[in-house]
């Protein structure tokens, strides 16, 4: 008799379009997990991009859900620490048993996670990092947003040293995977105009003194330097040729595109470009859209948002565009489905449009310049193909 009322109950559920295999998704909840640097180095934008996606999971479920079903949004610390990052995945995926896992931040940290993930047939939606092993090679489970730093400085810089006309290059990166991609891209950017580095220095990770780096760099004449820097390093890099009178074009990567770097650095960091992508998201920004959007989050969570809180928040908003596109019967397969003939047009904060397909798991290689001016990111450029 049990036997037959479960077999009724699940014709009665699989007419009504629902799915019973799908794990992570019940008559009345989607389950998603994040894993995010709470507690470690990034703790900073690891916070800012859980504030970010709960904002946007809230307003979803005010508004009644995704073809009616409440977003549940699990987020776990990684501390940016691979090995966390591992057993996170082992306990969103088996334990909590999520759909997909969305936003998860760091390179090493993706990388170490996704076996987890892709055992259980768990999407990887929508990493927090610009690395290019987050869509290559393909798997039909990564789905990328991030243009990456290799694609960010291979077209910027070379658009750059023509506007300014610039003659002499160096660059100053970290001495890792990060900083040699960063590298990599100038390099070939610069190669497409018949130049190459005339100085290139190295740090190590953690470095805090730059001096040595700086003045190799003076000492070639360079009137423009790459930077394959993320916070500290792109403010101890900058402050130290300031204080020598050394006063290149600076042009770092998205890494170094955050409101922390003019907070900390001061009047010195004006004029420093940075490739980018969305726009961050100041409290009196002149873009009345933004601007709104700015002061629900700052009222909401009272803290100051952050460009991390705006990857945070359109994480979750593309993926609830296809899911609720992919109807009441939503699984992997439906959602993939939806995916793969995907565009996503711009958005309030200018994201570059990005279009998926059942070969392409990059969004979009589209980056553009924003420049430091009076203490604040400005957008300087359009999208550079």
């Amino acid at each position: 008799m049990k036997f037959k009322s479960t077999l009724v109950l699940a014709v009665l559920a699989l007419s009504a379009g629902y799915s019973m295999a799908q794990q992570g998704v019940s008559k009345t909840e989607i389950t998603l997990g994040s894993i995010q640097d709470l507690s470690g180095p990034l703790a900073g934008f690891g916070k800012q991009a859980r504030l970010g996606m709960m904002l946007r999971v809230d307003e979803i479920n005010e508004q009644g859900g995704i073809n009616g079903r409440k977003l549940k949004l699990i987020v776990e610390d990684s501390g940016y620490d691979p090995k966390k990052a591992v057993l996170a995945a082992q306990k969103l995926v088996n334990q909590d048993k999520i759909f997909m896992m969305v936003g998860h931040i760091g390179t090493a940290q993706n990388l170490a996670a996704m076996p987890v993930q892709f055992e259980k047939n768990v999407i990887n939606f929508f990493p927090i990092t610009a690395a290019r092993e987050m869509y290559e090679p393909f798997n039909k489970l990564k789905y990328s947003f991030a243009a990456t730093y290799f694609d960010q400085m291979r077209l910027a810089v070379p658009k750059l040293v023509k506007d300014k006309g610039a003659k002499k290059i160096c660059t100053i990166y970290q001495d890792d995977e990060f900083g040699l991609e960063v590298l990599r891209g100038a390099e070939a950017g610069l190669k497409t105009i018949g130049m190459d580095f005339t100085e290139k220095t190295s740090y190590k990770r953690g470095a805090t003194d730059f001096s040595s780096q700086v003045a190799k760099m003076k000492a070639a004449g360079c009137d423009m330097v790459v930077l394959g820097t993320i916070i500290r390093e792109t403010i101890g890099a900058i402050g130290e040729s300031r204080k020598t009178g050394f006063n290149p074009i600076f042009i770092g990567s998205s890494a170094a595109y955050t409101d922390l770097i003019h907070k900390l650095g001061g009047k010195a960091m004006d004029g420093l470009y940075a490739t980018m992508t969305v726009q961050n998201p100041y409290l009196d920004e002149a873009s009345q859209p933004i601007r709104f959007w700015a002061n629900k989050y700052k009222t909401k969570f009272n803290d100051d948002p952050t460009v991390f809180s705006v990857y945070g928040y359109l994480i979750i908003d593309t993926f609830a565009k296809a899911a609720q596109k992919a109807g009441p019967n939503l699984t992997t397969d439906s959602f993939i489905k939806v995916m793969d003939t995907m565009t996503i047009p711009p958005d309030m904060f200018g994201s570059a449009p990005a279009s998926f397909s059942p070969t392409k798991r990059l969004g979009s290689d589209a980056s553009r310049l924003s420049q430091i001016t009076d203490g604040k990111w400005k957008v300087v450029s359009v999208y550079i193909e």
